[in-house]
C-alpha cells in the first residue's frame, strides 16, 4: 500500500477522531440511560420530580423505572394534602404516602413532603365545629398542629424536606392571602405550622413554598417575613420557588434578584414545581390558583398532534436558560424538581384551560427524553451533544 499524502493522512485522522468522539458520545448516552439526570447534576443540586400514587404503586412500570433512574428526589402531588389524607377528622389514608416513602427509600431518594398547610384541597370539616359554625381560632390552630404532629411524626427521619406552608401570600403581593386560615387564625397560623413541624422532626428542612416569587412585591414581603422569623427564632430553612414558567415569562433578571434576596438571608432555595408552559396564555393569566378556568378554544390549544419544531426549539432554549441560572446559584439552590415527569401527566394539560395538549416537561408522552433534556446534559458535558 503506497504511503498516504498529508491531505489523505489528515482526512483519515479527522475521520478517526470523529468516530472516536461519536463512540464516546454513544458510550456516554448508554451510561446516562443507567444513571439519569441525577448523575449529571450530582455535584450541583438534587434533581426531583412529583408523582401520584399510580407511579409508586407498581415499581416495575416503565414510568416508575424512569423516575428511579433519572431522579434522586421525589414529591407527592396530592396524597399528602389535607383533603385526600384526612377526609374525615381522625381518619387517615396512609396507604399512598407509605408506598411513596418506601419507593423513595428503596431507590435512595430524598423524599419531600407536600404540603402541610394549604388553602386549597382542604376537607370541609376543617373550618367548622360540630354545630357547623365557624371553628374557633384556637381549635383551628390545634387541628393544624395535630395534623403536623401525625404526618411529620409518622415519617420522621424518612421525609427529609417539608413544604410547610404553601401559597399563603396574596395575589396583590401586599400581605397574606385572604384564606379561611387567615380569616380565622390570622397570620399566626403560618408561624405555628413551622414551629409544629420543627418539633415533630427537628432534623427536617422546612420550606415556605409559593409561585411568582420573581415579583418584586412578593419578594419584599417574603424577605420581611423571613427576617422577622429569624429574629424571633421561627424555624424556617428555605423557600420553594415553584417555577411554573412560560417561554417568555417571567423576566429572569427579576427571578435572579429573588434568588439573590433569599441567598442574602442565608436560606436555601428549592425549585419545587418546575414546568415550562408552551401554549398561548389565557387572557394573560399567569397565576396558579386552580379554582380559575377559562373556556377551551382552538386558539388556546393549537398543537394537539405535536409540538412544531420552532416551538420545541424555544422550549429547549428556555430550559437551558433556566438551568444556566440555577447552576450559577448552585451554592444556594439545593434542589430542582419538575412538577410531573412526562407531558401526558402534567397539570398544564388542564390549567388554566381544561383539555389542552401541553408539552411542559423533559419527557414526552412516550416517556422519551426531549431535546430540552439533551440540552441540560450538554450544560455539564458539552461533548455529549
Amino acid at each position: 500500500m503506497p504511503p498516504l499524502s498529508r491531505r489523505q493522512f489528515a482526512a483519515v485522522t479527522a475521520a478517526g477522531l470523529v468516530g472516536l468522539a461519536h463512540a464516546r458520545t454513544q458510550a456516554f448516552h448508554r451510561a446516562l440511560e443507567q444513571t439519569g439526570l441525577k448523575e449529571v447534576f450530582k455535584d450541583d443540586f438534587l434533581i426531583g420530580t412529583a408523582v401520584d400514587g399510580r407511579t409508586v404503586d407498581d415499581p416495575s412500570t416503565p414510568l416508575a423505572q424512569l423516575v428511579a433512574r433519572e431522579f434522586n428526589a421525589i414529591t407527592p402531588t396530592n396524597m399528602m394534602k389535607w383533603g385526600p389524607l384526612e377526609p374525615r377528622e381522625g381518619e387517615w389514608q396512609w396507604a399512598g404516602p407509605d408506598r411513596l416513602v418506601a419507593f423513595g427509600a428503596a431507590h435512595g431518594m430524598t423524599v419531600v413532603g407536600h404540603t402541610l398547610v394549604w388553602h386549597s384541597q382542604t376537607p370541609r370539616w376543617l373550618f367548622v365545629d360540630e354545630q357547623d359554625a365557624p371553628v374557633s381560632k384556637e381549635r383551628l390552630l390545634k387541628r393544624i398542629e395535630t395534623r403536623i404532629q401525625a404526618l411529620v411524626g409518622r415519617y420522621q427521619g424518612r421525609v427529609a424536606i417539608w413544604d410547610v406552608v404553601n401559597e399563603a401570600i396574596d395575589e396583590d403581593e401586599k400581605g397574606w392571602r385572604q384564606s379561611r386560615f387567615l380569616t380565622i387564625a390570622g397570620p399566626e397560623f403560618v408561624e405555628r405550622a413551622f414551629r409544629a413541624a420543627h418539633e415533630a422532626d427537628p432534623k427536617a428542612t422546612l420550606l415556605y413554598n409559593d409561585y411568582n416569587e420573581h415579583n418584586p412585591g412578593r419578594r419584599r414581603f417574603l424577605v420581611d417575613v423571613i427576617r422577622d422569623y429569624k429574629r424571633r427564632g421561627v424555624p424556617i430553612h428555605g423557600v420553594g420557588f415553584q417555577g411554573h414558567v412560560g417561554l417568555d415569562y417571567p423576566d429572569l433578571a427579576e427571578y435572579e434578584k429573588s434568588l439573590q434576596a433569599i441567598a442574602a438571608e442565608g436560606l436555601q432555595v428549592h425549585v419545587t414545581e418546575l414546568d415550562v408552559d408552551v401554549l398561548p396564555r389565557a387572557s394573560g393569566y399567569t397565576g396558579a390558583e386552580i379554582s380559575t378556568n377559562f373556556e377551551l378554544s382552538e386558539k388556546l390549544n393549537p398543537w394537539k398532534t405535536g409540538l412544531p419544531p420552532e416551538i420545541d426549539e424555544k422550549l429547549t432554549a428556555r430550559y437551558r436558560q433556566l438551568f444556566e441560572l440555577f447552576l450559577k446559584y448552585r451554592e444556594t439552590i439545593a434542589r430542582v424538581s419538575t412538577w410531573g415527569t412526562f407531558d401526558g401527566e402534567s397539570w398544564k394539560n388542564n390549567f388554566p384551560v381544561r383539555g389542552r395538549t401541553n408539552y411542559p416537561l423533559l419527557f414526552d408522552r412516550e416517556l422519551k427524553p426531549k431535546a430540552a433534556y439533551a440540552a441540560l446534559v450538554a450544560l455539564k458535558h458539552p461533548t455529549a451533544r
